[in-house]
């Protein structure tokens, strides 16, 4: 594995994948191997990118359910992702010498303390912060006294392994005692009262989903010896693929900053809007990002152009139509050539309308660069049509030279207008009749 090192994003990816990153607390680590009452844990999600059972001391906000404590999912290490697992009817020391050793086991009812503030997790009937069909989620209780709605019960939902809860590879669930609900994630970001940590609610749906499976992932307990994790890793392939799904969920999973420019794939052909790069007012320095609209523009119409003409050339060789070999010669290159840098330019783009991200205008370059050569191979192909169909004139020869030289020229030019707001540029904001770049706000949607 060439990836082998720990990083802050570790969390991203399964306990596992974990143990085959240098660096990682799970590397060449040795952990009790079946859960136990009194161990200490921490408990992560199986969907990716969700992270770890977390609480804080921090409350929800009013008007938010229940004005109790917070818990949530948290992406990175942290000494509030621990929890004491205790049985639910005592209160009594599991660590204590004098109690034999006690496995937890599928279907024994449970408390889970969060060993940093001692609050039980705790559901009711309260709607969650962000998911209004799911129940709250809360710490609840002091010194680990609260009551009946802290009981979980855990359930194993991969039995292969049998009724003990192994670290890392038992797959459990925790439905609440009192509700009947399930313990998971909606994978939903909280506002910033909830730090922008992922929501866990209680969901009343007992479908089997990722969202709502757990596995143990540190596992501390003084009185259980300790097994290597080396013979829980997973295979090369398994790593691999995890690895790719990380990546697309959190490609996916982007969401715009405050106040930030976002725009939409149909905006990107028409350069309707530009991104906005440093600078608000008439007082400052400012860059905006914006296509050379002589350049956008030419390009979406040669794509018309193309189709156009490419389905009418199509359409006279289905025919049988016969074509001079001058015609019949450009008309391949325009149909081979220009079809693949149209295949280019559509699978760059229109991949961009299934996505759920935040996008950018940026987003466009890669497809448009393949527009800008199908806009040279059509009129470069269209210009040296009409030179040979004009070939009895004298200057025939020149139309294709003529042709080809404006369309650079007129580009040139398009750059030297517009290159201000590339380079920078202060002063009064287009809208105002006085600016120097009034005149060059062709469209009300260009805010420069």
């Amino acid at each position: 594995m060439v990836l082998s090192k720990s990083g802050p994003g570790d969390g991203f990816f399964s306990s596992a994948f974990q143990a085959r990153l240098s660096g990682n607390n799970l590397h060449n680590a040795s952990i009790p191997e079946h859960l136990a009452y009194g161990s200490v844990i921490t408990v992560k999600n199986l969907r990716m990118a969700i992270g770890y059972l977390h609480s804080h001391r921090h409350l929800y906000p009013e008007g938010i359910g229940a004005r109790q404590q917070q818990v949530t999912t948290y992406l990175h290490k942290d000494y509030n992702n621990l929890w004491i697992i205790k049985k639910h009817n005592t209160n009594s020391d599991p660590l204590d010498p004098s109690f034999p050793v006690e496995f937890v086991r599928h279907g024994d009812i449970i408390r889970l303390e969060h060993k940093e503030t001692s609050r039980n997790l705790h559901s009711h009937y309260h709607e969650a912060p962000m998911t209004r069909k799911h129940y709250q989620v809360t710490g609840y209780g002091i010194n680990g006294t609260g009551d009946s709605n802290d009981f979980w019960r855990i359930e194993v939902v991969n039995r292969k392994f049998g009724n003990r809860i192994k670290v890392l590879r038992s797959r459990i669930r925790f439905i609440h005692l009192v509700t009947g609900c399930v313990l998971g994630s909606s994978g939903k970001v909280l506002p910033k009262w909830g730090w922008e940590q992922l929501e866990v609610t209680c969901t009343p749906y007992l479908k089997e989903t990722l969202n709502s499976i757990w596995n143990v992932e540190d596992h501390i307990n003084p009185k259980l010896p300790n097994i290597s994790l080396d013979v829980l890793q997973p295979s090369f392939p398994e790593i691999l693929l995890e690895s790719h799904m990380v990546m697309i969920r959190g490609n996916s999973g982007l969401k715009p900053k405050d106040n930030e420019f976002t725009s939409k794939p149909w905006h990107w052909p028409i350069n309707y809007q530009g991104l906005r790069f440093s600078g608000v007012n008439d007082t400052d320095f400012r860059v905006y990002l914006l296509g050379n609209p002589v350049v956008w523009w030419l390009n979406l119409l040669s794509i018309a152009l193309y189709l156009l003409s490419g389905s009418i050339i199509a359409v006279a060789m289905q025919r049988g139509a016969r074509l001079p070999a001058e015609v019949a010669g450009l008309s391949q290159v325009l149909l081979r050539g220009g079809g693949q840098v149209l295949l280019g330019w559509t699978l760059h783009y229109f991949p961009f309308f299934l996505m759920g991200r935040v996008l950018y205008f940026h987003h466009y370059f890669p497809a448009m660069l393949f527009s800008s050569m199908l806009t040279g191979i059509l009129w470069d192909t269209l210009l040296r049509l009409c030179a040979w169909g004009l070939a009895s004139w004298p200057l025939a020869r020149g139309i294709h030279v003529a042709g080809i030289l404006s369309l650079l020229l007129g580009t040139a030019y398009s750059f030297y207008l517009f290159h201000p707001l590339a380079y920078g540029m202060v002063g009064p904001l287009a809208q105002d009749p006085q600016s120097p770049m009034a005149g060059l706000r062709w469209l009300d949607s260009w805010d420069f």
